[in-house]
């Protein structure tokens, strides 16, 4: 194991994948902008979609030695969110946070060909099947209209990075539309990344000008707990309702998928079946989990027949398969963006 992300050799190349910090020794592969999967620093080429360096730089990281191609890695988009990507080099492919599933502008994941697969499983439980998208947009659609024939503003709250613009494309039609302050700063980034998304006013501005005394109205904003001071000026002074969008939302083994008044279950990741079709679309002889549900998932592949080992905390420190020519070492966790 290594305390500094996924560690694979092959000769005298090292390669990288979200490490914690950059390594000068190294190609350090970033695949996407969340703060989890985000370096905190150091030096050496950092392999990254353009788009994960433009929002990484609004995020206080600066990719100096920034590649958005190099000879030997093919950059996948992973479908997670704007500029995600996995990686396929020597056979083997690293998802990074991935997600099969159309949702408004992002398209679901290329799936490539592989011998190894190293892949998350946030979701590697059978409970998690995941409604379509026109399903929740049917619902969510049908409580606004509900909640504004009695006067009601609702929040419709998700992730800043991914799930807010989700959000804001699939729902922005409602007027008049507002945005929490760090949603607008968000969707302006992913305008100029030339992803369009509805207009609307920040939540700071809109407060200065009274506008949020003229209810209905919808806000988007991000996921935050019942206790956060907005959440609580915003149904204190104005009424609003909370609606979160979450992976978790129907999950009884966490209570932060339920903080909100209504929980939608909506994720940028694959739920099972999808991670399940994900793995036999690869055709890989053999499969390392992380993330999540690591454990549990590699023991429904290894009963359907498919090589696979969890890399959570207790597996070795290398991996034989791994050996013609590399070795491989992984972190722990779970992946906090759901």
């Amino acid at each position: 194991m290594t305390k500094n992300g996924i560690l694979c050799e092959s000769g005298s190349r090292r390669v990288l994948l979200d490490p914690k910090s950059a390594d000068a020794k190294s190609v350090n592969f970033v695949s996407h902008a969340h703060s989890d999967h985000l370096p905190s620093g150091g030096a050496g080429i950092m392999l990254a979609s353009h788009e994960t360096r433009q929002i990484a730089g609004i995020r206080g990281l600066q990719m100096k030695d920034h590649a958005d191609s190099l000879a030997g890695f093919e950059m996948i988009d992973s479908g997670h969110i704007l500029g995600s990507r996995g990686l396929l080099f020597d056979d083997i492919f690293y998802t990074g946070d991935i997600c099969t599933r159309d949702r408004g502008f992002l398209r679901g994941a290329r799936v490539p060909k592989c011998r190894i697969l190293i892949t998350e499983c946030t979701f590697g439980m059978p409970e998690f099947v995941f409604p379509g998208i026109a399903e929740t947009k049917r619902q969510v659609n049908s409580l606004i209209s509900d909640l504004y024939s009695k006067g009601i503003p609702v929040i419709l709250m998700g992730y800043q990075l991914g799930k807010a613009q989700t959000i804001t494309q699939l729902f922005g039609h409602w007027t008049p539309l507002y945005m929490h302050d760090s949603v607008m700063k968000m969707n302006a980034l992913h305008g100029r990344l030339g992803v369009n998304l509805a207009d609307g006013i920040g939540h700071t501005e809109a407060k200065k000008r009274g506008l949020l005394e003229k209810k209905p109205w919808v806000m988007v904003a991000p996921l935050m707990s019942a206790k956060n001071a907005f959440v609580q000026e915003m149904k204190s002074k104005y009424g609003a309702v909370t609606v979160g969008f979450t992976g978790w939302a129907k999950s009884p083994r966490v209570s932060f998928g339920r903080k909100t008044d209504y929980s939608i279950p909506l994720s940028d990741h694959c739920d099972f079946g999808e991670l399940v079709n994900m793995v036999r679309q690869t055709g890989a002889e053999q499969v390392y989990t992380m993330h999540g549900f690591a454990t549990e998932f590699a023991d429904y592949l290894n009963n359907m027949g498919i090589m696979a080992q969890s890399l959570l905390e207790g597996a070795p420190d290398r991996y034989p398969s791994l050996r013609t020519g590399r070795t491989g070492s992984l972190p722990q966790g779970t992946s906090r963006h759901f």
